[in-house]
């Protein structure tokens, strides 16, 4: 199964913009879902006004993905009368979509990750405070730390520990990508507008 990174920006743009970041992903994930693409959002970082998005970034797993991304991958462009500013003359609003390869990242593997047990902590008497339940993981590559105590087993602990640090480690890894990605775009100051992959003209 394939996996990618994917991130959607409105490259410094307007609210205008924003918004079509919020769309895009609304459409992208609607889309994959009719695929039976696995896909899912590791971080939004919302724009000032609801219904806005300053940048989204999703992983996407499926067999088939390169069909579904090429039709994304590159410059939006929506075309639509604002819904901020009613009188505004401009109608063409621009959104970027970059596409990583998590193969191309740092990998994870759980044989990365040391695991520690310890005590409890809070309500539960002293039966939590005596035995060792709680679980602490480190993923030695990146230094991400984890703490899973939900359980009074230590088994069910691990793989909560587990499951929470391999989010967390995707999460840390698609922040550096979209930093990286945001980088670039601010030397270019605004997307590229030449050349849209893909135009919707539809109500923002």
């Amino acid at each position: 199964m394939e996996q990618i990174i994917i991130q959607i920006t409105s490259g410094r743009g307007p609210v205008e913009c924003c918004r079509v970041v919020a769309r895009v992903q609304e459409k992208m994930m609607k889309q994959a879902r009719q695929a039976n693409i696995i896909i899912e959002v590791l971080e939004n970082v919302k724009g000032d006004i609801n219904g806005t998005l300053l940048s989204a970034t999703l992983l996407a797993k499926g067999s088939n993905l390169s069909a579904f991304i090429n039709e994304w991958q590159g410059t939006i462009q929506w075309i639509a009368q604002s819904p901020y500013r009613q009188f505004h003359k401009r109608k063409n609003w621009f959104a970027g979509v970059a596409v990583f390869d998590v193969k191309a990242q740092l990998q994870w593997n759980p044989k990365d990750v040391v695991l520690e047990t310890c005590r409890a902590s809070g309500p539960g008497g002293q039966h939590v405070n005596k035995v060792e339940t709680a679980v602490r993981g480190t993923h030695q590559p990146s230094g991400l730390q984890v703490l899973a105590m939900d359980s009074r087993s230590q088994l069910q602990n691990k793989q909560l520990c587990l499951e929470r640090l391999e989010a967390k480690f995707l999460t840390w890894q698609a922040g550096k990508l979209v930093s990286q990605q945001q980088s670039q775009w601010q030397e270019h100051n605004v997307l590229e507008r030449g050349g849209a992959v893909k135009v919707i003209n539809e109500r923002l």
